[in-house]
This record gives C-alpha cells, structure tokens and sequence, in this order.
C-alpha cells in the first residue's frame, strides 16, 4: 500500500491576511506539518492555486461585478472573486509556516484565464486534467488522505474528483485540517464527500 497525503490550497491568499481569506484558515498548518512529519504517508503533494492577473474568476475582469457576486464564465455559472493567488505574487506562496521541505510534488492550478479550477485534478468544466491523477497512479498510491483550504470549494472538489478518479483508492478527509468559507456550504460539502464514498476522519485517528 502506498498512502499519500494531499494538501489543498494552503497558501498565504487563503489564509489571515490574504486576499481571499477563510477564517482561521492559517489553524490548518500545524495540523499539516504534524501529518508531514509522522512518518505515516509515502508520498505528500500540494496543490497551489495559480492564476494569471486576468483570470476570468476574477471580478476585477467583469465591469459592474462586485467580489462574490455571481457572474458567468465560458458559459456556466461564476463566483466572482476578489484578485487573489496571482502567479509569482506573496498572496500564492504557501503559508509560511508550512513545512514545504517535505512536499515531494506540487500540482498548480487554475492557469487558465477561461476557466476556474477548484480542484487539484481538473479545471470545472472538467475538460482539461491538471495531471495529478496519472502522477499519484504512477506512484501506486492506494491511500489518499486529502486536507487544507476551502472545505466547500477546493477541498470537496479534489476529494470528489480523487474517489473518480483514481478507482479503488481510498479517499478521506481529514476535517479537523480543513476550514471552509460558508458553514453551511461545508456541511453541505462534507456530506457529498461522504456520500460519494469520502471517509470522514480526523488527524488524532491518524496517530503521530
């Protein structure tokens, strides 16, 4: 077996400070750098969000949209967010405090003007694949305990597109390294995790 660890989004533009911040979303480090450091994962990847300063998700691109008004982009429905993750920028380096010398691989994200890409594994409209799936299949990962930023957003998206993806791995969540934007937008997400066969933990039942 060959267990991974995934960590969403855990960059300074998500966090306190940053552009596009989720509450105590920085309380996510230490849980990750505990998960890095216990010997239990073979493999650790982090996903980074990674946008051009003219990404369509952007509300600063559309004349009249306010951040988090919605909008459309290539068609389908849009969350217009505030400028946030731009390629090169302090707001997409990783948190600080993470412990990035132990990340083995980094999969970006989202560098496509003309689509948003929430998940670690492919843009939204599902058309283009950011790769990661062959990557951890080439790898033998049979385990993937994925984590980080946001629950609702980034987090459910990877976690849904992993147990599709990657066909009898194991998927779980680990909650307590997750924070999300909307309470209730992430009740409602860890319930599709787990009803699309994600396994709802925490990093104690992980032991160190």
């Amino acid at each position: 077996m060959t267990k991974a660890l995934l960590l969403i989004d855990i960059q300074n533009g998500f966090c306190p400070g940053g552009n596009l911040p989720v509450a105590e979303g920085d309380e996510v480090v230490p849980v990750a750098n505990r998960l890095m450091a216990s010997g239990k994962y073979d493999i650790i990847v982090a996903s980074q969000d990674w946008h051009p300063s003219n990404h369509g998700s952007f509300a600063s691109q559309h004349r009249g949209k306010k951040p988090f008004d919605m909008g459309e982009l290539s068609g389908q429905p849009q969350v217009m967010w505030p400028d946030h993750c731009v390629q090169d920028s302090v707001d997409a380096e990783f948190h600080p405090e993470l412990a990035t010398d132990r990340i083995d691989f980094v999969q970006r994200k989202g560098e496509n003007p003309k689509v948003d890409s929430y998940s670690a594994f492919r843009d939204n409209d599902k058309a283009a694949l950011t790769g990661l799936a062959d990557w951890l299949k080439a790898k033998g990962v049979t385990e993937l305990d994925v984590m980080g930023l946001a629950t609702d957003y980034c987090v459910k998206f990877s976690a849904l597109d992993a147990v599709d993806m990657l066909p009898g791995a194991k998927v779980r969540l680990i909650a307590d390294g997750c924070r999300g934007i909307d309470p209730k937008g992430v009740e409602e997400a860890i319930e599709a995790m787990r009803q699309a066969g994600v396994e709802i933990t925490d990093s104690s039942r992980i032991g160190f």
